[in-house]
């Protein structure tokens, strides 16, 4: 399309990216700092907080998360990137800085139930722009860096959160975490070009995203696989940024801000190989291998190393408790960025990026509602972190066998009124091996 071509020769498509995974490190940051303050005996005390109502707050966000993602997909397929992602952005940062302001658990969980609403726009925008913009033999560089956005939030916010709860209150860090990331819309209102389409363009992106309704992707058992593995990958990572520093804290007996650093190492761990195996990925895919049997390897192998965190749970030392749980995380993120491109963007023609990629989303938000959850509901009953990191090796065992068994090419979603010679190479064999 006319417009698309314009702004790709205008734009830096790298910075801009670098801007995504910034994007995407604040609102990671503002979801992962309610992870520490559920760890605040300060806070608990001052709601009167049950094990359950703790698990509530750490999973309120994702339930709109999750509940949006189809609607945000379908705005940014038809009225772009740039100004849904900043007013949404706005948004967020304001209700996170509310969070310190609020005097009730029922206003706390309507002002997460705000952040998740908001932050909804952040992966659809984020894969349609991508996907307009990159070549397959670039997608997993690129999605690597949007990748350690998303690993580094969790990363500096528990550490950045628990320094700041210890130094001063849970109030202030909220509203300091908050109003902090405003500072991002400057750069993003430079860099970004509008891409909010006029009427002619407008008319012509509805017929474009048409050919791919939702009934198509609904048919699809890649898409059913990228359901399934998206919401394993998430239940787990979800897991540590919710509940790991109460774990540490709780059961393993170190303080806040000890555990706000372990927090963090373990999310370093996870975004560098995340980071390095989307870029491995398409050397290996340059060199002529075959996209989908490549980021499936890798996904395959990064599950099964994430079920190493059943090791942590069974360990008699404080010392290898730990080192299991940084290793585990650290493995899975193997999975991060093939499991993005694959099933957001390699097996999906670029019609339904946005639709598809807030349909995944969907899946991912519901499993960090259902972790946070299930596992204050675990640890309710089991009075130990066992059963919850019991379910995490479940939930990965099932992800690495969706990955083997649905993740085929000839099972991609098709184009109405396309045959198989006219699908876009995100849909069709790089190479012609069936995988």
């Amino acid at each position: 399309m006319d417009i698309i071509r314009k702004v790709v020769r205008q734009e830096n498509r790298w910075g801009v990216v670098v801007l995504l995974a910034l994007g995407l490190m604040i609102a990671w940051t503002d979801r992962s700092s309610m992870s520490a303050a559920i760890a605040d005996p300060q806070f608990i005390g001052e709601f009167t907080l049950t094990q359950v109502e703790r698990g509530w707050l750490g999973s309120s966000v994702f339930w709109a998360y999750g509940i949006l993602q189809l609607p945000m997909g379908w705005l940014v397929d038809r009225y772009g990137v740039k100004w849904p992602y900043a007013i949404c952005f706005f948004l967020w940062c304001m209700a996170a800085a509310t969070t310190g302001l609020v005097d009730s658990l029922c206003a706390l969980l309507v002002v997460r139930v705000i952040i998740g609403a908001a932050e909804a726009v952040v992966v659809p925008a984020t894969y349609r722009y991508i996907a307009n913009r990159f070549e397959e033999t670039q997608k997993g560089s690129a999605l690597a860096i949007y990748a350690i956005g998303g690993k580094m939030g969790p990363a500096l916010g528990a550490p950045l959160s628990a320094w700041l709860i210890a130094g001063t209150s849970w109030k202030v860090m909220f509203i300091v975490i908050g109003l902090a990331g405003l500072v991002w819309l400057i750069p993003w209102s430079l860099m970004v070009r509008n891409d909010f389409p006029d009427g002619t363009e407008l008319v012509k992106r509805k017929q474009y995203a048409a050919t791919v309704p939702l009934r198509n992707l609904l048919v699809s058992p890649v898409v059913w696989g990228g359901l399934i593995t998206n919401f394993c990958y998430a239940y787990f990572v979800f897991f540590c940024m919710t509940w790991m520093p109460a774990y540490l804290v709780e059961q393993r007996g170190l303080s806040l801000k000890q555990a706000g650093f372990y927090t963090a190492l373990s999310f370093c761990g996870v975004a560098i190989a995340a980071g390095l195996s989307g870029w491995a990925a398409d050397r290996l895919i340059m060199r002529g291998y075959d996209a989908v049997m490549v980021r499936k390897s890798f996904m395959v192998v990064g599950f099964s190393g994430g079920m190493t965190t059943l090791f942590g749970a069974y360990a008699s030392t404080v010392s290898m408790a730990l080192m299991w749980n940084v290793l585990s995380l650290t493995l899975v993120g193997l999975v991060t960025t093939n499991n993005l491109a694959l099933v957001k963007l390699t097996l999906i023609p670029k019609q339904a990026t946005g639709l598809n990629t807030g349909l995944q989303q969907v899946a991912t938000s519901l499993a960090g509602g259902v972790s946070a959850s299930l596992s204050g509901w675990l640890l309710h009953i089991g009075h130990s972190y066992t059963l919850p990191m019991i379910a995490i090796f479940i939930f990965l065992f099932l992800g690495a066998a969706s990955t083997i068994v649905l993740m085929r090419r000839r099972w991609a979603p098709k184009i109405n009124g396309a045959d198989e010679a006219t699908l876009p190479i995100s849909s069709t064999a790089l190479s012609r091996s069936q995988a």
